[in-house]
């Protein structure tokens, strides 16, 4: 995984060609609106077209590199290098301080809004870092933090307009990084901040719209347009917030989109989506996560402060209207329904249907998520959808896009254990099982064995085409875990955690997914025992009895389609 090392203000070819002004052309730049503080300490490319230089405002410190345009900029630019081509027009200041870290090394107040799980953003954040950051404060402080200034040393970025990029219609710039080839256009006001390029060629994804206000924020091939309002964030690779959206102290990565609405504290693992107004996303960490509109969570009990927070799994969706009163942990794939205020922990069921009763507590309906025809569309869809994929760039965060792996089948085999035992028990008079503070009616869980013991075919059917268990060395299974969209062994995890620099615990996480498929055969083979194995005979049987059970719910679903249509006719 390539990352971005820059050595801060290093001086790059067309740096080397600058020189001064003679008298002629300053009296020439002056006939043509500009002025300067000290026109000795401006410079421009030898070879540089003065025509393209308008009523400009020129602080200290400028260089302005071969063909660049600057018009209008009525307010000044100071303490800044202009790259080759670059085009600046109608923007009111652009300035620099002389050390300015320019968004590097701001510490976001992620998932705990005190700030107590602090996640530093740099050029070439990844995911599964900003995970670890956050989830585990004190390796973080314990390890990384003694040789974190040395390490964002490594990532700074130029105080510049960089090469081929376009500063238009803009209010304010302020110790903002422009990355070569980036556009600025209409942004209202920008302060301490990094827009990065990555992109060796082609179009940059990297963009800042019309209305935006930042502080505090790097924009790494993401995009912030449509009056966004950013404090203390980072939007990664292929992420969009856009169309009034305001976060502050968040986090969003690949693939991120994001409108409308509002977040505080969130850690948006990829393919996050919340497009509704009136919708908060706020101190919690989520991943391939759909938010309906009007969704919101609450992590202040009014007592200690903001201090509380949650964590919804890979794939979880809330419909219209839905709450959670945070901590909580929702399990993988589940869809979230109504009020849910008795702190749950359903992440022992993945695939679930929750709904909040009248009281706010919740009602579990395990593995009926499996039915859906949506997770094989959402598992089809989500690789065509990344907006990396046709642009020559490095990739920072490590995705694992199946919808079944070790993680969500591992959670099915400890769930069937747990039924099993919370069938063996009577149901309370109001004929609910209960079960970490979460209620389950008898039939929900006995069909639910049926759905993840038929999903579970289905994962051995994929990855067992032969249906032939490989043999196990004798070892027990290791833990499985999502790390910020990234399915990976927990030895991994406990591997990275041992680390005393990002740069070492990237290459732990790089090593996972490149032998994501060896680890998980190794895994099958431990995990899957005697029992399992007398019944490999099913594996093929069991995988298409869940086939059809999808087609099945697609079928339904189109049939009343269909019956909505026709009663919708004129």
């Amino acid at each position: 995984m390539t990352k971005i090392m820059t050595e801060k203000n290093s001086p790059t070819n067309s740096d080397l060609n600058m020189r001064r002004l003679d008298k002629d052309e300053i009296i020439r730049l002056e006939r043509q609106g500009c002025r300067a503080d000290a026109w000795e300490s401006v410079t421009f490319a030898k070879n540089a077209d003065l025509s393209k230089i308008r009523n400009v405002h020129f602080g200290p410190d400028v260089s302005v590199g071969e063909g660049a345009t600057l018009q209008n900029i009525s307010g000044r630019i100071s303490n800044c290098h202009v790259g080759a081509n670059a085009v600046i027009d109608n923007v009111y200041l652009i300035e620099f301080d002389k050390e300015a870290a320019c968004g590097v090394g701001t510490a976001v107040c992620a998932l705990d809004e005190t700030g107590s799980r602090p996640v530093v953003i740099y050029p070439g954040l990844s995911s599964q870092a900003a995970t670890l950051m956050a989830r585990i404060p004190k390796w973080f402080e314990n390890n990384i933090h003694p040789t974190l200034h040395d390490f964002l040393d490594t990532r700074s970025v130029r105080t510049e307009i960089g090469e081929n990029a376009v500063v238009r219609d803009c209010g304010r710039l302020v110790n903002v990084s422009v990355g070569a080839g980036v556009k600025v256009e209409g942004a209202r006001s920008l302060v301490n901040g990094a827009i990065i390029n990555n992109v060796l060629s082609g179009r940059p994804l990297a963009y800042v719209g019309y209305g935006v206000d930042a502080e505090n924020f790097i924009i790494e091939d993401g995009m912030a347009d449509c009056g966004a309002i950013l404090r203390n964030c980072y939007i990664g690779q292929g992420a969009h917030v856009e169309k009034g959206f305001s976060a502050h102290d968040s986090l969003f990565f690949t693939n991120c989109s994001f409108e409308n609405g509002e977040a505080c504290a969130l850690l948006a693992g990829p393919y996050s989506v919340s497009m509704h107004k009136g919708t908060l996303m706020i101190g919690c960490q989520t991943a391939f996560m759909n938010a309906g509109s009007s969704t919101n969570q609450s992590n202040h009990m009014y007592k200690l402060g903001p201090v509380h927070w949650g964590v919804l799994e890979r794939g979880v969706k809330t419909a219209s209207g839905a709450y959670i009163m945070f901590g909580a942990k929702i399990g993988a794939f589940s869809m979230i329904m109504g009020a849910h205020k008795t702190h749950p922990d359903s992440s022992d069921f993945p695939f679930s249907y929750l709904f909040g009763d009248e009281r706010g507590a919740t009602v579990v309906v395990p593995g009926a998520m499996l039915r859906s025809c949506g997770l094989l569309r959402d598992e089809q869809k989500w690789p065509t959808r990344d907006r990396r994929l046709k642009h020559r760039m490095p990739m920072y965060d490590r995705i694992t896009f199946d919808v079944l792996n070790p993680f969500t089948v591992d959670s099915m085999l400890k769930a069937i254990d747990t039924i099993t035992t919370l069938l063996s028990r009577p149901a309370d008079d109001d004929l609910y099982i209960r079960h970490k503070g979460m209620k389950f009616t008898r039939a929900a869980l006995e069909r639910a064995k049926t759905l993840y013991t038929a999903a579970i075919y289905k994962y051995l059917s994929k990855t067992l085409p032969d249906s032939v268990f490989p043999d196990s060395d004798g070892e027990e299974a290791e833990d499985w875990l999502d790390v910020g969209g990234q399915i990976m062994p927990r030895p991994y995890l406990d591997k990275a955690l041992e680390a005393t620099s990002l740069d070492e615990v990237e290459k732990i996480f790089d090593d996972a997914f490149a032998n994501y498929a060896e680890l998980e055969r190794k895994w099958i083979a431990r995990r899957f025992g005697a029992e399992w194995r007398r019944r490999s005979d099913f594996i093929t049987m069991g995988a298409q009895q869940f086939d059809e059970m999808v087609i099945d719910d697609r079928q339904e679903y189109l049939d009343n389609l269909s019956r909505e249509t026709k009663m919708l006719d004129l």
